[in-house]
């Protein structure tokens, strides 16, 4: 009798949790934002939201988590139940976690319900300044070793990387000249303290459309919406293609085992979100490329993404632990 009553009982537990699982969403939702409010993940986050909440039929309260380069927030969500009602809205930092020594975990313990959008790289220098191609930049910085200046945000950060990116490609030495963000840097490039950066479009645009600096290539394998006349870095160092496509990104992500049909139910809704007309625009203004992917292309994605970064961070010695004991291919 015994076990016919604990059977019966699972059975019902089991009953019960399909139930729920069918019924999600039931209550309102927790949104861990892994940035500050007013940072691009936060904008992203809170820009696709409104359709979302509109699809699911219930709201998302978000909650700015931020600290330690997101690994405070991803702790967080890891620790709550896998049941789909906390959501990390979260950027690239994660799969560095690892590697600077931050956190083991990253986001191959989560599900990714919707990688939204990417930002793009872009190489500004002054208006007046003499290179006319990236690949005279380059070629000069090959003449003159150490003698152009390169506004940089630090090791592991967006100058560092495509600098390090492009060096394992074309050869180089430039001086790299430490800012507290992209915002100090470009405004040093623009009184002449240094002579280009790479930078997000969505930093530099404003500065670009109003003719203080102008765009030498674009970190990408394709011209972008935002400034269509200015050429991928491809036309000049096809060999980047490998590394490509490359940049900051913004997504939502569950915990793993959260049950599949809840995953499902996610998916659909942020897809939805995604393809909302306010947000569209947004990324647009944002100069940032859709994506809206999940699932096993997500994952791919991410893999890559981390493959290409953690080696390259690794081999400039920017890194405390190798990508090798993470098990991270070189790519």
């Amino acid at each position: 009798m015994i076990r016919n009553l604990l059977g019966a009982a699972a059975a019902l537990s089991l009953v019960a949790g399909v139930a729920t699982a069918q019924d999600f969403p039931e209550r309102e939702m927790l949104g861990v934002i892994m940035w500050g409010a007013g940072g691009a993940t936060d904008v992203v986050a809170r820009g696709v939201t409104p359709a979302v909440e509109e699809a699911l039929g219930k709201p998302i309260v978000m909650l700015n988590k931020a600290g330690a380069a997101g690994a405070i927030s991803v702790a967080y969500v890891n620790a709550a139940p896998a049941d789909g009602y906390t959501l990390l809205y979260g950027a690239e930092n994660p799969q560095l976690h690892g590697v600077m020594g931050l956190s083991e975990l990253d986001y191959g313990s989560f599900y990714p319900v919707n990688i939204l959008g990417r930002g793009v790289a872009v190489v500004v220098v002054q208006a007046d300044a003499p290179w006319q191609s990236f690949k005279e930049l380059v070629e000069d910085a090959q003449a003159r070793p150490g003698e152009i200046k390169m506004a940089s945000t630090g090791p592991g950060g967006l100058p560092y990387v495509v600098a390090a990116l492009l060096n394992s490609v074309a050869p180089h030495e430039v001086t790299a000249v430490p800012f507290d963000g992209e915002g100090p840097g470009l405004t040093a490039l623009q009184g002449g303290h240094v002579d280009f950066m790479p930078a997000g479009i969505s930093a530099a645009a404003e500065l670009i459309k109003g003719g203080q600096l102008r765009a030498l290539t674009v970190v990408n394998a394709e011209s972008v919406d935002t400034f269509p006349d200015v050429p991928p870095i491809t036309d000049e160092f096809p060999e980047m293609a490998k590394y490509l496509p490359w940049g900051p990104f913004y997504g939502v992500w569950v915990r793993d085992e959260t049950p599949d049909d809840v995953k499902a139910k996610l998916v659909e809704a942020f897809r939805a979100g995604a393809e909302s007309e306010a947000f569209q625009t947004l990324m647009a203004n944002r100069g940032n490329v859709m994506m809206n992917i999940s699932g096993d292309e997500a994952d791919a994605f991410l893999d890559n993404w981390q493959s290409v970064t953690t080696w390259v961070l690794h081999d400039g010695g920017a890194t405390k632990r190798s990508p090798e004991e993470f098990g991270i291919p070189r790519p």
